[in-house]
């Protein structure tokens, strides 16, 4: 099919048509956020890319259609350092406690700011810790696993070399492994590229009670699981043995991704953990790449909150835009210029774009959704709202224009429309103030230009209806009220009771 949906695979390197496993649930799982600190710029280019190919895959699927897993990882030492930097005077796991739903909570916030979707499952690490026993214990038990005393107890590891084709999606021969990050090269490790599978935990670190068969016993490991054996066990919880799509940044290919494959396909004998594998670039910031010691590092909640970045606080749809400028796939240079950039580009449509209720727009044109599906070339689909732009003269233009930033979560609908009933009475300043886009000077000016436009217009032709009416012109009378309902605005009629005229009120569908 010549405008079939086609992604770029990681694990053979090409571009290929995408087919689901099952048309009915088109699966994807996508590694989410560690939540002992709040989540960054760079963080936030996998959640907004993975949002967009959700969004492309519920269009061509329907929504009811596709299964999206984002995880959260809620064990890690890096939790448990920081747990006890914040709060020394509380016991280790009431601290933990206190760190994970804090920043977890603090990330919802962040993304709900960047216009995500919420996934259709967001597991936590803590829920399954008893499926990550078990696929330890099937590894052991296939000869994939092994029990060794490190340096800090005992740890069950998985021993790389029992997988022949280790390394097939990061390109690496065995030879040059180096062992999982969260973990030190040892003697007791049977190959320097064998990782963590759960490691056991000192009296004041957090752990969970694993009972494991090995060597002709079955001993308690009272642990905490390594990183790689969570995903592993939260998507095939909430995916199966085999699925559709794994995402993540660049940077989990190896040893993320790469060790995720090995458990998965040894524990259930599969060649394949996932069909298709995506990875989003790196972001930089400034032409540098983002660290604290560079003093370059910018949560999302900074952005959003303060003025750390280019003097002034930036609104959650322009840093969406500003990550959707570049493809997916290639480096992103984060700039104040870059997000410059994407506030006049999203100012640009939106002094032409209808406002509806989100569920009232059509869908978008066909040249933007085939963009998309080619390889999620969100480049190319701005591209194609600027042709839009440049052409749009009529009112079908102008509902394409928002068509498309609906579609992308950059669109402002009219869901809050209720508020202008408070602004009825200074309608005629604020049609003054805003007689032209043109002067508007920010997006907030540009958003209550439209919201005030959009009151003034449900009312005018509500006193073109009620003229027709006057006529006994019902058939126009009944064009308008349609009109309206397809905008999402219901109408209601009654008599005044002093009067005894005709009345009509409106309101915003729910």
């Amino acid at each position: 099919m010549g405008d079939a949906l086609k992604l770029y695979n990681t694990l053979t390197r090409e571009k290929a048509e995408f087919r689901p496993i099952d048309a009915d649930n088109v699966r994807m799982y996508v590694c989410g956020p560690t939540v002992y600190d709040f989540a960054h710029i760079g963080n936030a280019r996998p959640v907004i890319v993975f949002d967009v190919l959700f969004r492309l895959l519920r269009h061509l699927y329907g929504e009811d259609h596709v299964t999206y897993v984002r995880n959260i990882t809620d064990v890690d030492d890096k939790i448990n350092t920081r747990a006890k930097r914040d709060y020394p005077d509380l016991p280790l796991n009431e601290a933990i406690r206190k760190v994970t739903e804090k920043t977890a909570d603090q990330f919802h916030k962040d993304i709900a700011a960047l216009g995500v979707l919420e996934p259709t499952v967001e597991p936590r690490a803590t829920d399954h810790i008893d499926g990550m026993v078990a696929m330890i214990q099937t590894l052991l038990d296939k000869g994939n696993a092994y029990v060794a005393q490190g340096a800090e107890g005992r740890e069950v590891l998985f021993d790389v070399p029992s997988m022949p084709d280790y390394g097939r999606l990061s390109r690496r021969n065995l030879e040059d492994q180096q062992a999982g990050a969260r973990i030190a090269v040892e003697s007791h490790k049977k190959s320097p590229a064998d990782f963590v599978l759960w490691k056991e935990s000192a009296a004041d670190e957090p752990g969970w009670d694993g009972r494991f068969t090995f060597e002709g016993k079955t001993e308690t490991i009272n642990g905490r699981p390594g990183w790689h054996i969570e995903c592993s066990v939260m998507s095939e919880k909430h995916l199966g043995e085999t699925f559709d799509i794994h995402g993540g940044g660049l940077d989990l290919i190896f040893p993320h991704h790469e060790n995720e494959i090995a458990q998965s396909c040894s524990a259930h004998g599969n060649h394949v953990m996932a069909n298709v594998w995506m990875h989003n670039g790196f972001v930089q910031v400034e032409g540098r790449k983002m660290s604290k010691s560079e003093g370059n590092f910018f949560t999302i909640r900074e952005l959003l909150e303060t003025e750390n970045f280019g003097g002034r606080k930036w609104p959650g749809e322009v840093l969406r835009l500003a990550m959707l400028m570049t493809h997916y796939r290639e480096p992103i240079d984060f700039s104040v210029k870059r997000l410059e950039e994407a506030e006049s580009r999203l100012r640009k449509w939106r002094s032409i774009s209808v406002i509806l209720p989100k569920q009232s727009y059509p869908a978008p044109p066909k040249e933007f959704i085939s963009a998309l599906k080619n390889d999620l070339d969100s480049v190319s689909a701005l591209a194609v709202i600027d042709s839009i732009y440049d052409r749009a003269k009529t009112e079908g233009e102008r509902l394409g224009v928002g068509a498309c930033l609906n579609f992308l979560r950059l669109q402002q609908t009219s869901e809050d429309l209720e508020y202008i009933f408070e602004l009825s009475a200074k309608a005629g300043e604020y049609r003054f103030r805003y007689y032209s886009r043109d002067r508007c000077e920010s997006l907030d000016e540009i958003e209550t230009f439209n919201k005030i436009w959009a009151y003034l217009d449900v009312n005018l032709k509500l006193e073109e209806r009620l003229a027709f009416i006057r006529e006994k012109n019902w058939a126009e009378a009944d064009r308008i009220r349609d009109e309206l309902a397809a905008q999402g605005i219901q109408l209601k009629d009654s008599k005044n009771k002093e009067t005894g005229e005709r009345e009509t009120t409106w309101e915003v569908k729910r």
